[in-house]
């Protein structure tokens, strides 16, 4: 099982492009820069990473890109199997291309900016409930809110003090900005993501 993520930037022509080198860089972050990324039709992208790692990615791109307000980003998560591998990932198939795709098509209908599709509904069904309520916080980031939770997530194991000195801000400052990001239940809904993932995989 794998993840694939499809996605575009919302108003993208109404912007400059200074999203365009937040994405570029994000996705061979999230790619652990094994190039499992494309983007194409200007705004468009798609990123391969592991299955486990789907909310996680989708909050690091969406903070990537929010940094460059009043930019956005819309995305489908697709989980499944690959059929076929090619070089070109826009040219590769199988369940979890399908999946991301539904998954991208159904956003505008749901009017959301992000959703999940697998092959088991109940999770989906469960997962994506989540998705909105968490969406309230992400949809709502500043760009000081976004970039904490960009270098949070680059530097995840490290303590509020430190990321003040990366920030080059104050430790109260990278406290309320994180706060007010709502990151710490996005950890929890990213924890709870994992759990409910291998039982559903297990069963």
């Amino acid at each position: 099982m794998i993840c694939i993520i499809t996605g575009d930037i919302i108003g993208s022509r109404k912007i400059k492009d200074s999203w365009l080198l937040s994405l570029k860089n994000a996705l061979k972050v999230v790619s652990k820069q094994n190039n499992k990324w494309e983007i194409y039709r200007g705004d468009s992208f798609q990123v391969e990473v592991e299955a486990e790692n789907a909310i996680k990615t989708a909050a690091y791109l969406k903070a990537c890109i929010r940094i460059n307000k009043p930019a956005d980003v819309r995305m489908g998560i697709g989980i499944g199997d690959i059929k076929s591998k090619r070089k070109k990932l826009s040219e590769s198939s199988g369940d979890a291309f399908v999946n991301s795709g539904a998954a991208f098509d159904s956003l505008k209908q749901a009017k959301v900016n992000l959703a999940i599709k697998t092959d088991f509904l109940d999770f989906d069904e469960e997962i994506n409930v989540m998705i909105k309520l968490s969406l309230i916080a992400m949809d709502s980031w500043g760009i000081v809110a976004a970039e904490m939770v960009k270098l949070a997530l680059e530097n995840e194991n490290v303590l509020q003090s430190e990321l003040a000195v990366l920030s080059g801000r104050t430790q109260s400052l990278v406290s309320e900005a994180l706060k007010r990001a709502h990151y710490s239940e996005l950890m929890e809904m990213d924890k709870l993501y994992r759990k409910k993932l291998n039982q559903t995989l297990s069963k």
